[in-house]
C-alpha cells in the first residue's frame, strides 16, 4: 500500500508565497512522475506542475513563471508558489505514478489534499 502525506497548505495574502510538500511511502519500486493538481471551488481538477524521475518539469500556464517544483533524493516532491493570486485558491492534491515492483504496471495514487486559501 502506498500513502501520500501532504503538508504546507494554509491561508496567505495575495502576493505572498507558500511551499507544499508531499512524501510518498509504501511499496514503491520506482517513481515515474510526481506532481500537484488543484481543484478550485466550483471547478474541475487541473494540473499545476509535475516532475519526472529524470527531473523534467512541466507547469500549467496559470502558474508558469511563478512556481517551482522539485524532488529530493527520496520520495518527496515540493511545490513553491510565489506571487499568489486569489485564483490560486483551492485544494491541492499530490499525485504519484509509480511501479510497485520492477516489472509491475504503472499505478496511480492521489493524496487527500491540502487547502490553500489566498485572500486579497
Amino acid at each position: 500500500q502506498v500513502q501520500l502525506v501532504e503538508s504546507g497548505g494554509g491561508s496567505v495574502q495575495a502576493g505572498g508565497s507558500l511551499e507544499l510538500s508531499c512524501t510518498a511511502s509504501g511499496s514503491i519500486s520506482s517513481i515515474i512522475v510526481m506532481g500537484w493538481y488543484r481543484t478550485a471551488p466550483g471547478k474541475s481538477r487541473e494540473l499545476v506542475a509535475t516532475i519526472t524521475r529524470g527531473g523534467i518539469t512541466h507547469y500549467a500556464d496559470p502558474v508558469k513563471g511563478r512556481s517551482t517544483i522539485s524532488r529530493d533524493a527520496g520520495n518527496t516532491v515540493n511545490l513553491r508558489l510565489n506571487d499568489l493570486k486569489t485564483e490560486d485558491t483551492g485544494t491541492y492534491q499530490c499525485h504519484l505514478e509509480y511501479r510497485s515492483t520492477r516489472n509491475s504496471p504503472e499505478w496511480l495514487q492521489w493524496g487527500p489534499g491540502t487547502l490553500v486559501t489566498v485572500s486579497s
